[in-house]
Formats: structure tokens, C-alpha cells, sequence
């Protein structure tokens, strides 16, 4: 395990690492779970080896730490991020980052420019305010003391056991203010990052949760959007072979 501060406070992010070559993958996780739960099992098959893996837990989430001065912003994710990269003297990476993670790494990208080579991002939140059936929106919906004493709880045994397993590793306040600040969203917002950005671009869409929002226009842009058969909102999950090749980039 390898870890760096990211606040005033002390506060240290980290990360397990697998060695290979450059360059790197970094693995960043959704809202309410933990990265290599997640990827580990995409970074072990045959067709990914060989390379230098990361698997960072944003603040408040898995084994980083959760201050409760942190304000668990996009910006703030990404820069806590930064901070693990540099440590971890990693450059031009590829990001593998799902949901929330791809919020994250497409702020990241755009603020540290240099650190980010290629981005793969799966189901990756792109506009503001998503609908009420969003898990984001659901935790939003609380006051953050209400969310706390009680609210946490009740999600918890709402979510399923998928969810649920990571869930419980995040501490309230900072899944609470994390999915407020995913809801928020990012200045410029996350759509026009994706569409902008000059680095090589895969989104994957899991067949299941339907058709890709304004997936014209991001093709348009340069985007490759993939449609994943037989998957739903975690494609890692739901279809691990096809989510492989993607980010091999072998199709």
C-alpha cells in the first residue's frame, strides 16, 4: 500500500500497486466504492499484463482517509488525485475511471494536463443534476446531518449487496458531499471536458441502462462510444471481457 497527504491536515490518500510497464493505468472508482474491488479483476486477465496498475480510493472512500474539513468536490477528488500521482511519479496515464471516478479523472484531465494520456471511462456522469432514480440524487436528496444519523443507513439497505459492500467503507459525510458535489458537477462541466479534451477518448455505455445521452455529439468530438452487450451500470461487472478489450483497446 502507498499513500501521500492531500489536505492541510495530514490527511493521506492511497492506493495498491501492481509494477509493470509505463504507461500507467489508474483505476478510480464510483460514488461509494473502493478501486480495486472494482478493477482488479480487469487488471489481472491475460490481455491487460504487464502493466504498471493503480488502484487509488478517493478520499472518504475504501482505505484513504476521510477529514471532515474536506469538502469532497469534483475539483477536490481530482486535485487528491494529482497528489497520488505525483507521489506515485505517474505521467501520462491512462485513467480507467467508472461513474463517478470518470467525473473525476475527465476534471483531473483537464486541470493537470500532463498526467493523462488516454481516458476509458465507463458510464461516467457528464451532465448536472441527474435523475431522481440516480444514486447521487437519492443521497443528495438528504441534509447532510440527516444524511449522517440516519439516511446512510437506510441507503445502505436500499443500494443491493453490490453496492452495499463498498458503501459501507465510505464514511456519510464524505459519500454525502460527494454525491452533492457530483450533482453539482464541474466549471466547464463534464460533457464539454470530454468533448474537448485532446487526449484518446472511450466511453463505455452498458447496453442495459439504455441509449448514451447526446452520444452524437460526443462522436462528433472524437469519442469512441462503445455499447457494452448485456451490461448494465457496472460493465466491469456485467460483461469483464468486453470491458477488458475496450481498455486494451482492442475493440
Amino acid at each position: 500500500m502507498r499513500q501521500a497527504v492531500f489536505d492541510d491536515e495530514g490527511s493521506r490518500i492511497r492506493w495498491t500497486e501492481v509494477p509493470g510497464a509505463e504507461p500507467a493505468r489508474v483505476y478510480v472508482h464510483g460514488l461509494g466504492a473502493a478501486s480495486a474491488a472494482y478493477h482488479a479483476h480487469i487488471a489481472a486477465r491475460p490481455e491487460l499484463a504487464g502493466r504498471r496498475s493503480l488502484f487509488v480510493d478517493l478520499p472518504g472512500h475504501g482505505i484513504s482517509d476521510r477529514p471532515a474539513s474536506f469538502g469532497y468536490s469534483l475539483e477536490e477528488h481530482a486535485d487528491a488525485l494529482a497528489t497520488a500521482l505525483d507521489a506515485a511519479d505517474v505521467s501520462g496515464a491512462e485513467l480507467i475511471a467508472h461513474s463517478m471516478g470518470g467525473a473525476v479523472a475527465l476534471v483531473l484531465a483537464h486541470r493537470r494536463p500532463a498526467l493523462v494520456s488516454r481516458l476509458v471511462l465507463t458510464e461516467a456522469n457528464l451532465d448536472p443534476f441527474p435523475p431522481p432514480t440516480a444514486g447521487s440524487s437519492g443521497i443528495a436528496s438528504y441534509e447532510e446531518d440527516e444524511f449522517a444519523d440516519g439516511g446512510y443507513a437506510r441507503v445502505l439497505e436500499n443500494v443491493g449487496p453490490v453496492w452495499a459492500a463498498t458503501m459501507r467503507l465510505a464514511d456519510p459525510r464524505a459519500l454525502y458531499r460527494s454525491a452533492v458535489g457530483l450533482r453539482r458537477g464541474s466549471q466547464p462541466m463534464m460533457r464539454t471536458l470530454l468533448e474537448e479534451l485532446p487526449v484518446e477518448r472511450v466511453y463505455l455505455q452498458g447496453e442495459l441502462s439504455g441509449e448514451l445521452d447526446g452520444r452524437q455529439a460526443l462522436e462528433a468530438a472524437g469519442v469512441r462510444v462503445l455499447t457494452v452487450p448485456g451490461a448494465g451500470h457496472n460493465v466491469m461487472f456485467d460483461n469483464p471481457g468486453a470491458f477488458a478489450a475496450a481498455v486494451a483497446g482492442t475493440v
